[in-house]
């Protein structure tokens, strides 16, 4: 009788340096071909000027204050919603801290005028002494 001698076969090996390999070359890629942009969390359509200047970096930017077209307030670079009241209290808030403050008005081209115009009402209580209002220039509106 003969019997069959087995060979002891090894457990399957898994090369951690050569997944880890990989896995950065994959991550790599990714964040070479990825574009980043910001994009503005509130469409807004901006009406037309003809007078229209380019966003740029300043060295005190303006505090923005965002209308959309149901006359909604998002104040400032994160958009937080506001009521009316709450926005008097921030305004206030912020010339306290900052005398010299900017305001800037983004309003969609359908925002109810009364929205905009109690935008400066607040402004003009807070003392606040520039304001300006976003708009979009004619050149970019063609395609």
């Amino acid at each position: 009788m003969t019997f069959l001698v087995r060979k002891r076969r090894s457990p399957p090996a898994v090369i951690i340096v050569a997944l880890i390999d990989v896995l950065v070359v994959l991550l790599i890629f990714l964040m070479v071909t990825t574009t980043f942009r910001q994009q503005p969390a509130l469409k807004l359509v901006l009406p037309q000027s003809s007078s229209a200047q380019k966003e740029g970096a300043e060295e005190h930017p303006p505090l923005v204050v965002n209308i959309d077209a149901d006359g909604n307030f998002r104040l400032g670079q994160e958009n937080l919603p506001v009521t009316l009241d709450q926005l008097r209290g921030r305004l206030l808030g912020q010339v306290a801290k900052e005398p010299d403050l900017k305001l800037a008005i983004r309003a969609d081209r359908k925002a109810p005028w009364f929205r905009i115009v109690n935008v400066m009402d607040l402004a003009k209580d807070a003392k606040i002494k520039t304001m300006s209002a976003f708009t979009m220039s004619k050149d970019a509106a063609k395609p």
